[in-house]
Order: C-alpha cells, then sequence, then structure tokens
C-alpha cells in the first residue's frame, strides 16, 4: 500500500494539559480520538453487564469493553494507568491517564434512569399528535408516527455509537457540534452549533406561545396576550438561573407525571363535552358543525396542509439534539441506549393513545395544543394550569443548554470569557439568561402561530438532528473507522498517526467495509434531506396563509386561539 505516512504531533503536544481548550485541536487526529475512548471504555467504571456489549457497539477491531493494545503500539506495553512506555520511558504526553480519569469522571454524576427521565421530558409532547392526526387522518397519521419513531431511535443509535467511540477522558465529547467536529471537522462543528442554538431559541419561543395561550384562556382574553407573553418571559428569566442539569433532575420527573395527569383530564373531559368551536375557529377557521373524522387524508386539507401536520411528528421527536449532552453527564454512558429505549417506547404510546383518541372526539375541531381545545372554563383552566409549570421545566431544559451551547462556542471560544465554573462565569451566568428569554420572547411575539411555528423549527432544526445529522456524521465516522489498517493508527509513546494512504481511495475503502449499512445510512440522510425542504416551505406557505386568513398577528393583544 506504498510508504508509511506519520502524522507527527510535534513538541507543541508535549506540554498538553488538560483543558477544554484543546478539545478542538487540529493537530490531533481521528485515530487519537478514537485509541482514547477505546481505553475509557476499558475502564472498570465503564465495564457493561453484558458479555455482548461489544457486538452491540459495533466496535470489533478496537473493543472500547476491554483494555487493547492498538498495532501502532505494537512496541510499547500498555502500564496500569492506560499510558504506553517503551523499555521504561515517559510517553510524549505528561499528564498521566489517571489524572484525566480522575478530573473528567468527577463531572459524571447522571444514571440511566435520570436520563429516561430527561428524555422523556425533553421529547414528550403529545398535545400537538391529535392535531397531527386532523391534518392527515388516522391511518397516514398512525404509520408515520410509528416510521419516525423508528426512526428517531435508529439516530439516537447512531449517536450513541459515535459517542462510545469518539469520547474519551482526555478528549470528553459536550456537545453535538463535537461529534461533528471529530468526524467531518470545524465547519461541520460550527454549522450544528448555529443550528443548534436556532433550534433552542426557538423552542423556547414556542413554549412562550403556548403558555401565553394557556394564560390568556385563564384570564378569559381579559389581558393583552403580548403582556401574557412578556410575563412568562420575565418568569423564565429568573428561574433560569439554575445551571446544572443534576439540579433539574427532580423537576424533569416531576414533569413527566404531570404531563401524563394532564393526559388523562384532557382525554377524560373531552370525552364529555363539546369541542371548542370557538378556538377552532380562531385557529383552525373551521366553523361549528358536525364532527367528522377521516382514515385518509380529510378533504380540504391540501398537501402543505399534511406536511406541515407531519411536521408535528417530526417536532415530537426532536430530542436528539441533546443526547449527547445526556451522553456527557452520565457516569457511564454505554447505559445510555437503556434510557433512550424505555423513553422512546413510552413516548410513541402516549402518542399514538393520544393522538386516536383526542381525534376521535373532536375530529376537524381539534387545537393544537389539544389541551387548550377543552371547552369547559373550570378543566380548561386546571389542564393550563398544570401546563404552564411541566412547559417551565422544558424550557429552563432548552435555555439551560441553549446557553451553554452559546457561551462554549461563542463567548469562551472566540472572546476568552471564563469558564462557568469560575466565579467570573457564574456572574455573567446571571445576565445571560434573561437576555437570552427577552430574545425567545420577540420570536414568539413576533410569530404567535403555534401549529406554523413549530412545524418551521421542525423542518429547520429538529428534523436535522434527529434524522438528517446522524446518518450523515456515521458515514464520516465509518469511512475513518474502517479505513484503519493492521499497523495502522495511533502510537501513545510518539504521539504519532500512522497511515499508510490517505485521499479518497482510503474514504472508500472504509465506506465499502459496510457498504449495505452505509449505503442505508446515505438513503436515510438523503430522504431526510428532501422531507425538511418540503417541511420548510409548506411551514413558510402556512404562516403565510397564517397571517391573511386567521386572528394571527404579530406583537398582538388578540390570543391566536381566542379568549
Amino acid at each position: 500500500m506504498g510508504r508509511d505516512v506519520i502524522t507527527d504531533v510535534g513538541s507543541e503536544r508535549e506540554s498538553r494539559r488538560f483543558s477544554t481548550a484543546k478539545l478542538h485541536d487540529p493537530n490531533v487526529t481521528f485515530e487519537e480520538y478514537y485509541y482514547y475512548a477505546c481505553q475509557s471504555r476499558a475502564h472498570p467504571s465503564e465495564s457493561p453487564d453484558t458479555p455482548s456489549a461489544a457486538s452491540i457497539s459495533g466496535m470489533s477491531k478496537y473493543n472500547p469493553f476491554r483494555r487493547v493494545e492498538t498495532p501502532a503500539e505494537s512496541n510499547g506495553t500498555v502500564n496500569e494507568k492506560g499510558g504506553t512506555n517503551s523499555n521504561g520511558a515517559h510517553a510524549w504526553h505528561d499528564v498521566s491517564n489517571e489524572e484525566y480519569v480522575q478530573a473528567s469522571r468527577a463531572l459524571r454524576t447522571a444514571r440511566w434512569g435520570a436520563i429516561f427521565y430527561l428524555i422523556t421530558t425533553d421529547i414528550l409532547g403529545p398535545f400537538t399528535t391529535s392535531w397531527a392526526f386532523s391534518q392527515m387522518g388516522y391511518g397516514p397519521a398512525a404509520v408515520l408516527y410509528f416510521i419516525f419513531a423508528c426512526f428517531a431511535a435508529y439516530g439516537g443509535f447512531l449517536l450513541w455509537r459515535m459517542f462510545l467511540q469518539l469520547d474519551s477522558d482526555r478528549y470528553p465529547l459536550r456537545n453535538y457540534g463535537d461529534i461533528a467536529y471529530r468526524v467531518a471537522g470545524a465547519i461541520a462543528r460550527h454549522t450544528v452549533n448555529i443550528v443548534q442554538s436556532i433550534q433552542l431559541l426557538f423552542n423556547v419561543g414556542i413554549i412562550i406561545v403556548s403558555n401565553g395561550q394557556s394564560l390568556s384562556q385563564i384570564s378569559k382574553g381579559s389581558v393583552c396576550f403580548v403582556v401574557l407573553c412578556f410575563v412568562w418571559a420575565v418568569a423564565g428569566g429568573v428561574l433560569g438561573q439554575i445551571r446544572t442539569l443534576r439540579r433539574l433532575g427532580w423537576l424533569a420527573n416531576m414533569a413527566i407525571w404531570l404531563n401524563v395527569l394532564v393526559l388523562i383530564i384532557t382525554t377524560a373531559v373531552i370525552f364529555h363535552s363539546d369541542p371548542n368551536y370557538d378556538a377552532a375557529l380562531a385557529n383552525n377557521n373551521a366553523p361549528k358543525g358536525p364532527i367528522v373524522t377521516t382514515a385518509g387524508p380529510p378533504e380540504g386539507v391540501g398537501f402543505q396542509g399534511q406536511v406541515v401536520g407531519l411536521m408535528q411528528a417530526v417536532f415530537s421527536y426532536g430530542g436528539a439534539m441533546l443526547f449527547v449532552e445526556f451522553m456527557a453527564e452520565m457516569k457511564r454512558p454505554y447505559d445510555f441506549w437503556k434510557g433512550m429505549v424505555f423513553a422512546q417506547v413510552f413516548i410513541f404510546c402516549c402518542y399514538i393513545i393520544f393522538g386516536f383518541l383526542i381525534y376521535s372526539h373532536q375530529g376537524q375541531f381539534t387545537i393544537n395544543p389539544s389541551y387548550q381545545g377543552v371547552s369547559p372554563y373550570s378543566w380548561q383552566t386546571a389542564v393550563n394550569a398544570i401546563a404552564l409549570v411541566t412547559a417551565l421545566i422544558a424550557a429552563l431544559l432548552y435555555g439551560n443548554i441553549g446557553i451553554k451551547v452559546l457561551y462554549s462556542n461563542v463567548f469562551m471560544e472566540l472572546f476568552g470569557f471564563p469558564s462557568l465554573a469560575r466565579k467570573k462565569g457564574k456572574i455573567l451566568w446571571i445576565p445571560l439568561v434573561p437576555i437570552y428569554w427577552a430574545l425567545a420572547f420577540v420570536v414568539a411575539a413576533a410569530i404567535p402561530s403555534f401549529s406554523n411555528l413549530s412545524g418551521l423549527i421542525a423542518a429547520v432544526c429538529i428534523l436535522q438532528f434527529s434524522y438528517t445529522f446522524p446518518p450523515f456524521l456515521m458515514l464520516f465516522h465509518a469511512a475513518q473507522r474502517d479505513s484503519i489498517q493492521d499497523g495502522e493508527g495511533f502510537n501513545p509513546t510518539t504521539g504519532q498517526t500512522i497511515r499508510r494512504d490517505s485521499g479518497m481511495s482510503r474514504w472508500m475503502r472504509g465506506l465499502r467495509k459496510n457498504a449495505v449499512l452505509n449505503a442505508f445510512n446515505a438513503f436515510f440522510f438523503l430522504g431526510s434531506l428532501t422531507t425538511a425542504v418540503l417541511g420548510v416551505y409548506s411551514a413558510v406557505v402556512g404562516l403565510i396563509s397564517a397571517y391573511r386568513e386567521t386572528a394571527v398577528s404579530g406583537f398582538s393583544c388578540k390570543n391566536p386561539i381566542g379568549a
């Protein structure tokens, strides 16, 4: 295969210390990330309980669940701390592996049970499903929700595999953008971080809209809608001072059961009352009449409306954006799959059952979100009050991650701001929170159409993180991982990466190793990208139509769904 090509890291890296500033070092190769990930997975604290872990992870050459000796270090020995020496000489780095282990793992405390609650709190949003059913009909809606659930789980599985094979105590992964950087470079990382920041900001804005509608219904329209949105933004700016996900864990647990309570109350009341005709007229432009349900697409709902309904399914499964953050705070990242699988099954069951029940009893009068379609004022007030609490918890989660992404990737990286773990960083956190919520308020007040706004953000951002980015990044990851041949890899003794070839031929060799799976991932990526384009088009057309034909208008005192 030609002569060896040795990538020398140079003397500069001999003095590297444990620092997050080095997590995006262009001198660190894929092979080096991969090597230290294998060492971290081999640490006793991460040893899986099942002997089949290696096959599940998909790592055959560099099994992350046992201590390994890579071909590139064949002349050295692996010591007890994971470092490599040759003839008693110290390795090229002067910080022991155990020091990195202690520094990294001290920050990782979450277990898979907490991850289940966090994922469920982040993703669970059944109150849009019945409206999606009203736009697509029973059959298409049920099938598409199932398909999107399966692909969302598969996308999460791809992220989990890449995390296990790239995260290490020496080079910990902190967010989605870090995975993009390690497999596809700086441009991919910046793209992911920009899209993630947009999504988190708009998610908070969507919650401000829904809670503004809830408060307006509670007050019977006696208070200006945009003022209510502002009040909610102020509340978020105050309560958002919580800085760590660990402190949100018990709130996330509570939010799940409060959401279930809202589901039960909404379903029970809707079963024994008429639809909210006033809200349906204001929001859906549906005049009072007999309730109509359909097996297929309803008459009068065009392709654009059906795609916006489809985007509600995408919106409903939008949680993969935060999966890396969740894994980064886990004591044993391998266990992430448990929390994800249980959460996805629970969420899918909630969606299908709730969507069928509400659509069956409200038909074309279904409101988005559905609990605001409850007609008796007393019960409407009760569910709105509970939903306010659960939405606030979700908004705090989005805001927390959103501010951290902006702070670490803009303020720290570009302007040299201090870490949030330091006193100065903690002080800077205080004004950043209300500023962030103020921006979210502007989004909410300018675009108060809940369905079309959620459809737009689903197409532009959410779909990418759950469906488009995972297979795309996995192709880059697989091409580099599977192109490593015997005698190649990272040598921790010298700090060198050995490759016998480079360029397109190397990448193609890597992709050919699992050609069928890679072809499927490529098809998955292209299909997701096409769906995103259709979703953006439909959401924009829907917003234009909403401003023209309904009560929706920016910075208005009128509630988009009526009093």
